[in-house]
């Protein structure tokens, strides 16, 4: 392989916005990187669903379609 090629790989620390911390190698040119999801707080690996309810909209929803639920077939 020709040495000049190939992008610089290094060692980075990434911070989640949970707090979480964590060292992993990257090829930016930064030390660090800030993330908004990580392992720790993802619903997929943490088993918890956040909800986040900005201006009510999930009462709203759910008020709109609450009388489709309601409804019977004939």
């Amino acid at each position: 392989m020709k040495a000049s090629v190939h992008p610089n790989y290094k060692e980075v620390t990434v911070t989640c916005s949970c707090g979480n911390k964590f060292v992993t190698q990257s090829t930016l040119s930064k030390d660090s990187l800030n993330i908004e999801v990580c392992s720790n707080c993802h619903p997929f690996y943490s088993g918890k669903q956040r909800l986040v309810d900005s201006a009510g909209r999930v009462d709203k929803f759910r008020q709109k379609y609450a009388s489709f639920s309601k409804r019977t077939t004939k």
